[in-house]
């Protein structure tokens, strides 16, 4: 909740606010349009399929193949524009990257074989944002908590690196 009492609920208008307070790497300044409609047909379109792909089991309407199908169509999307550049936009690093990482993760990790099959450059793009720096600190892996126990304080301040 925001100082003015504005509750912002969907990660991506997180994201968005976050950027508008700093955005030393000029992740959305650029590209706007373009980034803007990457991360509608994520949300509209894309975790739908994900969810039915992932969860296919709980949807008798489809068949495992038809979701992975479905799925595979938009990142067909994903993969023609990274043959043109390396990030989703263009050649550096944009919001639509950082927004769509998350569900092209989850996507590939269903079946990673096919995944890198049938989308190599992807593939690429997504081990790349894995192996980074950033991923690494964000997904630091802590103990799981028991009662008890002192909780782990997290007071260290991660600042860019220049």
């Amino acid at each position: 909740q925001l100082q003015d009492g504005t509750v912002i609920d969907e990660s991506i208008d997180v994201m968005k606010w976050a950027l508008a307070q700093s955005d030393p790497d000029c992740w959305y300044t650029d590209k706007i349009i373009e980034q803007n409609s990457l991360i509608t047909l994520n949300d509209d379109e894309y975790k739908k399929r994900l969810d039915m792909y992932k969860y296919h089991e709980r949807f008798p309407e489809g068949s495992y193949d038809e979701f992975q199908n479905a799925v595979g169509e938009i990142l067909k999307t994903y993969e023609s524009l990274l043959s043109k550049s390396s990030y989703l936009c263009g050649d550096k690093v944009t919001l639509a990257d950082m927004a769509l990482f998350p569900f092209i993760r989850q996507g590939a990790h269903v079946d990673l074989v096919w995944f890198n099959a049938q989308f190599p450059i992807l593939s690429k793009w997504l081990r790349i944002f894995k192996e980074s720096e950033l991923f690494g600190t964000i997904m630091k892996k802590y103990a799981v908590w028991k009662t008890g126990e002192n909780g782990i304080m997290i007071q260290e301040c991660y600042t860019r690196n220049e």
